[in-house]
């Protein structure tokens, strides 16, 4: 076997598991699950139907760079969304969800002849960055993105010659766990870093259609670079239809950017075998030319933040999230397994321990006391599960004390 797996740490979903284990939740409760990043809005009804009208695609071998439909679809969305001009037939490459994708991604990047590789993630992270960066031989280094910093990752702290080390950077924006949105100057010292290092960067966007303002949306890679005047050199983007067109299971993204990136990751995947179903590349392209359903999925989120926030703010600490649709929230008593463990006991109510999404980095967890709630449920379950959660911690002696 390959010695790295022995590097894993268990997936956060496993570690819950583990920690429920032998807990039986209150029966006088229902079940909601605020855990998993799971969208639970209908799927629109037009993508099933472009699904399933172009089923006759599976007496065909896909291609692996994706149907010219697909492209051009995907291409029209980035030159509406970030106001950029990609070429379809370089530029872009459909996948199946950007978490295959990102993970995939290093494994064609990283060069082993290099006797030390490193590979920057933030932290508190999603937890493929690291195993890719693992089984791809690299070292992972972890930026703690902290609230008393604005969730700033600290790109001035890191040494000169661990910058030399550096192949891959993966930045996630809006976050996951917490929301935050990167700005132009924060990619100004990305994209100069990575031109005076030679590294790529891997932009995480699949959250970047969730956001509260429609006047407002989350500055993305593709439009900073060009705001900055600089092309897609060292820069690919990942974004996804999951979270934006509740498909999850449809599972359908693509990467865009760096043309040379992008033709090194095509040949990867010819090998891979991680061809499109052509089914679901039709449907994928209807979802692509669509708005007005992430219209109304961005009215249903604002709607859950707006009934949801003030319930919780005086039982727990959060920021408002720039975008995405999590609850990154301090939790009382400063413990978030237990919290997480014995709200789950009482009020059969799971959120997921901060502390899993995170690593000890320079003596510190940055998830440690905090707990993320994903916002995926309907609004009637998500209001239920935050009164639960004030009842719990008003029920809670020393949660109570704590939050005072």
């Amino acid at each position: 076997m390959n010695p790295r797996l022995n590097q894993l740490q268990p997936y956060p979903f496993q570690k819950l598991r583990e920690l429920f284990a032998g807990v039986t939740p209150n029966s006088a409760f229902s079940a909601i699950n605020l855990s998993i990043g799971e969208p639970k809005h209908a799927t629109p009804a037009f993508i099933k139907d472009a699904l399933t009208d172009n089923l006759q695609g599976l007496s065909n071998y896909p291609v692996t760079q994706g149907s010219e439909a697909l492209r051009e679809a995907i291409a029209d969305w980035c030159q509406m969304r970030y106001g950029v001009d990609l070429d379809p037939a370089t530029q872009i490459l459909p996948v199946n969800g950007s978490r295959e994708a990102l993970f995939a991604f290093a494994q064609a990047i990283v060069d082993p002849s290099k006797h030390v590789k490193r590979v920057l993630s933030p932290n508190p992270f999603y937890q493929i960055y690291e195993g890719a960066a693992l089984l791809a031989g690299a070292l992972p280094y972890f930026l703690n993105t902290l609230p008393e910093h604005g969730y700033q990752m600290n790109l001035g702290g890191i040494p000169e010659d661990l910058w030399e080390t550096v192949q891959l950077f993966y930045v996630c924006s809006p976050g996951n766990p917490t929301g935050k949105v990167l700005g132009l100057d924060d990619w100004r010292e990305i994209f100069e870093l990575a031109d005076r290092h030679d590294f790529i960067i891997a932009a995480d966007e699949c959250y970047s259609e969730i956001y509260f303002d429609e006047g407002q949306p989350p500055l993305g890679a593709l439009t900073a670079a060009q705001k900055l005047g600089r092309g897609q050199e060292r820069l690919v983007i990942f974004n996804s239809l999951s979270k934006r067109s509740n498909v999850p299971g449809l599972r359908s993204g693509f990467v865009a950017g760096d043309a040379e990136a992008i033709k090194q990751f095509l040949l990867y995947r010819t090998y891979h075998g991680s061809a499109m179903n052509p089914a679901v590349q039709a449907a994928s392209a209807a979802a692509w030319q669509d708005e007005g359903h992430v219209h109304e999925n961005r009215r249903l989120y604002r709607e859950k933040f707006a009934a949801v926030m003030p319930m919780l703010k005086d039982v727990l600490q959060f920021d408002t999230p720039d975008a995405a649709f999590y609850l990154w929230a301090k939790v009382p008593g400063g413990d978030d397994a237990t919290f997480a463990r014995e709200l789950y006991r009482e009020k059969h109510v799971t959120v997921l321990p901060g502390s899993y999404l995170a690593r000890a980095a320079r003596g510190i967890n940055p998830g440690h006391g905090f707990v993320r709630i994903a916002l995926v449920d309907g609004l009637e379950q998500c209001v239920e599960a935050a009164r639960r959660i004030v009842d719990f911690v008003c029920e809670n002696p020393v949660s109570q004390a704590t939050s005072r």
